[in-house]
Formats: structure tokens, sequence, C-alpha cells
């Protein structure tokens, strides 16, 4: 079984398919505004769901009920980025704006406060445009060789290492994205690192400590979502355009999907099934750990691909015409074999 987590602008989505090809769909939190959303394979019925103005919310059932939790530590009910820790289902990471991060080590029961984000000297530096008073979270990820090293993307403002499970952090690295609004690693690739950010791409082998900047052949270089293949670290995928109105306005939306393989410079997959350009928001990318195979949702629908972005198609979910005026906040996905 497949099952499909999307956080659409306002409500959640939870579709389910034995094969691939006829899927059931439930929608929870309509009317919320959604933010982000995270699930462990390890334990694929749990999922967490972050909102702007509610809070976080849990699903221990596979998305039957889908709960708010109390979670009385956090600054505040804007819960921007969540990430489950690979090394141990139980630990979960969350990003608010304004800035902070918090963790659970009891799988969302109880959160701690991981201070010191903010005392960064470049803090004052750090706004989001659209709240120029403000800065968020947008992005966690947790280093899968190490448990205790922590991502994180500051939009708009830093990339900034945590060591230690949050005890120190340190910032702006040489060559690092000041814009970021996604990251990923690499299963198999130690110090691997990826982001995809407003002004640009950017790739680390270092655990975050000096970037590349392989920009060759990518045409629009405001990019949102990144994922590698996971069966090759050097076959990446990132959704991108040539600004925020073009990236995630249906009216103005004009937004692409490129690929890169090894040393070779990107390519746009035009004419490949995956809609692109006028209309189309920036894709929300995830993988499943299985090599070639990504999803990709926009405001056009859910699409697969089992070979890293040669053919994509279609997936068969209830998609009405005002889903077609929303842009996908997240997107997580779990298959059987993941947990098999």
């Amino acid at each position: 079984m497949t099952r499909l987590y999307l956080a659409m602008r306002n409500r959640l989505l939870i579709s389910e398919s034995d094969d691939g090809d006829s899927w059931t769909t439930a929608t929870h939190l309509e009317g919320l505004d959604l933010e982000c959303v995270a699930v462990s394979p390890e334990v694929p019925d749990r999922v967490f769901v972050g909102t702007f103005e509610d809070g976080l919310f849990r699903s221990l059932d596979g998305g039957d009920s889908v709960d708010p939790l109390e979670t009385p530590e956090f600054v505040s009910d804007a819960v921007m980025s969540l990430t489950v820790s690979p090394h141990d289902p139980d630990v979960v990471y969350a990003g608010t704006e304004p800035s902070r991060v918090y963790r659970s080590d009891d799988g969302g029961d109880t959160w701690e406060h991981l201070e010191g984000l903010v005392d960064l000297p470049s803090e004052d530096e750090w706004y989001f445009p659209p709240r120029p008073d403000t800065h968020h979270t947008r992005w966690l990820e947790v280093d899968p060789f190490d448990p205790e090293r922590l991502y994180v993307g500051i939009e708009l403002g830093a990339f900034v290492v945590g060591e230690g499970g949050g005890e120190t952090w340190r910032e702006r690295p040489p060559g690092s994205r000041r814009d970021n609004h996604s990251l990923a690693v690499h299963p198999d690739r130690e110090g691997r690192v990826y982001t995809a950010a407003g002004d640009g791409f950017a790739l680390s082998d270092d655990g975050g400590e000096s970037w590349a900047r392989p920009q060759e052949g990518l045409d629009h270089t405001y990019c949102w979502s990144v994922r590698p293949d996971p069966a090759d670290p050097d076959r990446i995928l990132v959704s991108s355009a040539d600004g925020a109105r073009s990236a995630h306005t249906p009216e103005t939306a004009d937004a692409y999907v490129y690929r890169r393989e090894g040393e070779e410079p990107w390519e746009r997959l035009d004419g490949l099934g995956l809609p692109m350009g006028e209309g189309v928001v920036r894709a929300v990318l995830a993988t499943t750990g299985t090599g070639g195979e990504v999803y990709a949702a926009t405001n056009r629908g859910v699409y697969h691909t089992a070979d890293f972005g040669d053919a994509w198609r279609r997936l068969e979910l209830e998609w009405d015409e005002r889903l077609e005026e929303q842009t996908p906040r997240g997107l997580a996905v779990v298959a059987s074999s993941q947990n098999s």
C-alpha cells in the first residue's frame, strides 16, 4: 500500500492505494491554513501537520482522526516546518514563526525549546519579505549519519547547523544560501546536503561547512523543492521559477522542474508528462526511498515517476477545480515496502 499525505493551502488530503492506480482520499483540517506535513516510514500511521494559526496537529491512526496537540512551549501557533529523525521515529523537530526550533523525544507528546537560535549574530538581518517584521524556520533536516546534527533553513536569513541536538548553532558557512526554502540529505553520502533557495541551488559535501553552487542550465533560480534520487546522490530534482509570484500564485504561476545528473548541466524536464510553465505553481517533491521514484504535487494534481523524471503519470486522485487554485504546502509519501 502507498499512502500520500498532502498539505494543501486549506486542507489535508490523505490518499491510499494498493496498486498505484485506484486511490481513495479523505479530507481533514478543512479551512485551516496548512504549512507542512511530516511522517516516518517506520511509523506510517503517525503523521504531524503544522498550521499557520492553529498550531500543531497529529494523527496516530493514519488519518482516521487528526487532533490538535497542546504545545505551550511554542512561541506561537505558526508551525512552519517539521521533520522526523531517521534514527528514531519518536524524535521530532518543529520550527515556528518567529524562528524557533523545538524537539520532542516522545513522538510529539512533550516538547523542548532548543534555545540559542535567535542569539546568532546575523539574526537582526533575518526577515520574511511578506511580513518583514519577522522570519521563520522554513525547513529542518536531521543528518542521516549523526542523530544530533540538525540542518536549519531560515526564511529569509541563514543556513544554520545545530550540533549536540541543538545545544550549539553555527550560521552562514561559506557559500551557503540565505533564502532557504527546502533542504535534503542523502543516506548513502555522508556530508551531502542540498538546498533549494530563493537565491538559487547549492550543495555541500562536508555537512554544510562549505558549499558549491552549480547553476549551469538552471534558467529559473527561485528554487523551492529539492530531492535527490534515493539510489544516487548525484542525481537531483529541483522545482523553480523566476520569483515568488510565478512560483506560488496560481493566477501568475510559471514554474518548472529541472534535473541534474553528475557534473552535467541542469536540464528542464519538458514534455515528459509533468505539467510545467504558465498556470502551474512550483512543485513540492517527495521520495519514498525506492531508487528513481519521485512524487510531485502542484495545483494540477499529484504526479509520479519511477525513473527519476524520464516519464511522469498523473495519479487518479480526487481533484476538483478548487484545488487548481491552491498551492501545495507539503507532501509526504510512505509505501508498505518501506516498513515491511
